[in-house]
């Protein structure tokens, strides 16, 4: 019902009631005791209960004989109700008079009249007509609105322009729904230029119908590819804005770079940045993802250049940089870190510490002869029961058949770097299973392929060779893990390489006699377990003389002395010495050692070599300084604030900016602030690419550029879309001119 046609209603009804007061007498409200009496004809009645009565005159004013409707009256069935004072919503603004019901707060502060008659209900003029629901329509009137926003105010002691920030402006409601559904979609890596639209139309159907704000007119809807790119860049601005104005505030900071290939087949590089924060606690965060023209070192460093200059990152703070280990990065001549170290004196190369380890593991089968069949034909069964149904059903049936569950033989890729622990586990657990359907596929569909592979694994080396790398290979695995945290730095090296060494020195030592409770020592009595490998008869086929000549029978004795001399020691030998060789050397990463608890009560010639190996690379022309704070530093480690702590919380409380070690110890501070930030792997960078293959699918291919990159940002390094600032993004959007304009012409955003 529109103003004009609601005032008309009400005048139209004061008129009835006017015409049925000079029928029959009139009550009147006493305005001192609140009593009821009858007004004679052409008495002179003003209003008993003034605007700003008190509560007690107004329930003075409410009796209960105040109106008793004539069944003559068409509204007036019900008459005034004194139970309306009492309810919440009209108790602190409904009063009664004898000229009907007014607004008290509509009264106090007489809002504006913007349209429609002069004399407005429950303003100028009192209603007479009781019914709730006119009661009720007040309440969501505009002039109400106001009037309540002015009260609230003056309550309060806010301005007038504060009370009214709460407002809701649907046009601007409508631009924050479009922007969380926006980062919704990219947090969680779903297609947003083509399901921006289909969320936008859901949410309307749910009931959001201020998204009809969008729809300017017919041409413009804020849903094109040009304004979803848009809102999509403010949000990955506000992302990384916070994450930049760290990493400047950071005393050290260090890249992790890596390359790869899309699935549109194009060249992308990837920085990771690590940095403290004023506590010395390090954080890693995605920096940049660059196109490259092509894989060259100078195509690498210059991209790397132009994103520290783009971002405005201290160069003259940047202390480390981590790689893969290909030759194009750590190349002796032209390589990426060659070129850096140039332009960055400071800078220290680290080859990555997974990749490392896992070179060392091939490397280490490769040395072996069996041991590199071995992995190939994991590799083999992968591939024989992946790429058929049929025999995969053939092993679920022969796992059911021995009571096995959670059967799957895994594949092994160089790639990945705990594939072939995870193949190797899960294929000992289930051998005989995998036995029994090659065994079936041979013998039922007379596959070859099958009768091969059964030939190979159905052996004793082969069980064995299983076993031992069951053994050796959880270790590694560990290992592998540590190198995968986030937060690894020098000193996990430090630790953990000596411990997996002697590991696997105790199982080469234990030679013949395997350690208790490891799978070799369990070897035997697996392959006599009848409801097992011993159902195969492996201890009868070591192997093939010569081709038609038969099988080479061997005593189990003599079997396992020529497989520890021919496999494990080998193979153990060559896996420790390939460890040490990719480890061992880490120059000036182990001078900081310097600053443990175990150095200052070492030889001090060997400390004051490894100080003045830090400050040439670090703090050129500080020697002397940095020698007399580490004498007085060595007092607070022997019987000061730094006894019983680890080398971990000495350094990073050194690093710290909060505490006053480092006003105390400037020098010793910013060489624990470079050793905490130095990467010793590239592994974020791997995940980067893992979620670049999430957001750039073979649907997306066509997705680059900043746009890509601004996809990973969110992904990546986004709060949840419960905890982003939507006000500030609005904000941003509205730094250009937009066609749509909110009701307010006063408004700060729409009127830029």
């Amino acid at each position: 019902m529109s103003i004009q046609k609601y005032f008309k209603r009400i005048r139209r009804e004061d008129e009835e009631e006017r015409r049925g007061e000079e029928e029959r007498p009139q009550p009147v409200v006493s305005e001192d005791a609140g009593t009821t009496s009858q007004s004679t004809e052409g008495e002179a009645a003003g209003p008993s209960v003034e605007a700003g009565a008190g509560p007690s005159v107004i329930q003075a004013a409410a009796g209960p004989s105040v109106v008793q409707a004539g069944a003559d009256s068409k509204h007036r069935h019900s008459g005034w109700n004194p139970d309306w004072l009492k309810m919440p919503q009209f108790k602190n603004w409904l009063y009664l008079t004898q000229h009907g019901m007014f607004c008290r707060i509509c009264r106090q502060h007489k809002p504006p009249i913007k349209k429609g008659p002069l004399k407005r209900a429950f303003i100028e003029v009192g209603i007479l007509v009781f019914r709730k629901d006119y009661i009720e329509r007040h309440i969501s009137s505009e002039p109400h609105q106001y009037s309540v926003k002015h009260q609230v105010s003056l309550a309060s002691g806010y301005s007038v322009m504060q009370a009214f920030e709460p407002t809701v402006i649907m046009e601007h409601e409508a631009v924050i729904g479009g922007l969380k559904c926006l980062y919704w979609l990219v947090k969680n890596e779903i297609a947003h230029q083509t399901n921006y639209p289909k969320l936008l139309s859901l949410a309307q159907l749910l009931g959001c119908d201020y998204f009809e704000k969008l729809k300017v007119d017919q041409r413009n809807n804020y849903q094109s590819h040009r304004i979803v790119d848009e809102m999509l860049e403010i949000l990955a601005e506000i992302v990384e804005s916070p994450i930049l104005e760290e990493i400047r505030s950071s005393q050290a900071i260090s890249l992790e770079v890596d390359e790869t290939t899309d699935v549109s087949v194009n060249r992308q590089l990837d920085l990771h940045v690590r940095h403290l924060d004023k506590e010395g606690y390090v954080f890693n965060h995605f920096l940049d993802l660059v196109t490259l023209e092509d894989g060259k070192a100078d195509s690498i460093v210059a991209a790397i250049k132009s994103v520290l200059q783009k971002k405005d990152l201290p160069v003259d703070r940047l202390y480390g940089l981590g790689t893969d280990g290909a030759a194009v990065m750590t190349g002796r001549l032209n390589g990426v870190a060659k070129q850096l170290t140039d332009s960055f004196p400071k800078l220290v190369s680290v080859a990555c510490a997974a990749h490392r380890l896992a070179l060392a593991c091939k490397d280490a089968s490769n040395a072996v002869r069996y041991m590199a069949n071995f992995r190939n034909h994991l590799q083999e069964l992968h591939l024989f029961f992946r790429n058929s149904a049929n025999r995969s059903a053939t092993l679920s049936a022969a796992a059911t058949t021995l009571g096995l569950n959670d059967l799957k033989v895994k594949e092994v890729k160089d790639t990945r770097w705990l594939s072939q622990h995870l193949a190797v586990q899960n294929l000992q657990r289930n051998l005989p299973a995998v036995l029994a359907a090659l065994a079936e596929e041979a013998s039922t569909r007379k596959c070859p392929v099958a009768k091969g592979l059964y030939t190979f694994c159905a052996t004793y080396r082969f069980v064995a060779a299983l076993y031992l790398q069951a053994d050796v290979l959880p270790h590694i695995a560990m290992l592998s893990k540590v190198f995968q945290r986030a937060d690894v730095n020098f000193l996990h090296i430090k630790e953990q390489v000596p411990v997996t060494l002697v590991t696997l020195r105790r199982i080469l030592e234990a030679g013949e006699t395997p350690l208790p409770g490891t799978f070799l020592a369990r070897l035997h009595q697996d392959l006599d377990n009848p409801g097992g490998l011993g159902a195969f008869s492996i201890a009868g086929e070591e192997e093939r003389i010569r081709r038609g000549h038969g099988i080479l029978e061997r005593p189990r004795e003599d079997m396992w002395a020529r497989f520890v001399r021919d496999v494990l020691k080998p193979y153990i030998c060559s896996l420790e010495s390939n460890i040490e060789s990719r480890f061992q050397h880490i120059e000036v990463l182990g001078a900081f050692s310097v600053l443990g608890p175990k150095a200052v009560t070492s030889n001090d010639v060997t400390n004051i070599s490894m100080l003045q190996t830090l400050a040439n690379k670090f703090i050129p022309g500080q020697d002397a300084t940095v020698i007399q704070e580490w004498t007085s530093y060595k007092q607070h480690v022997l019987e000061g604030t730094f006894k019983d702590k680890t080398q971990a919380e000495i350094m990073q409380l050194l690093a710290s900016e909060k505490d006053e070690w480092a006003e105390i110890y400037p020098n010793l501070s910013l060489l624990s602030s470079a050793g905490l930030v130095i990467p010793v792997s590239s592994v974020n960078c791997e995940r980067d690419f893992s979620t670049m293959n999430r957001v750039k699918t073979d649907m997306r291919n066509r997705l680059k550029g900043e746009h890509l990159a601004a996809c990973m940002r969110i992904a990546v390094s986004g709060p949840a879309p419960e905890a982003f600032p939507y006000t500030q993004a609005l904000e941003l959007f509205f730094n250009k001119p937009r066609r749509i304009k909110c009701s307010d012409k006063q408004c700060h955003l729409c009127t830029k």
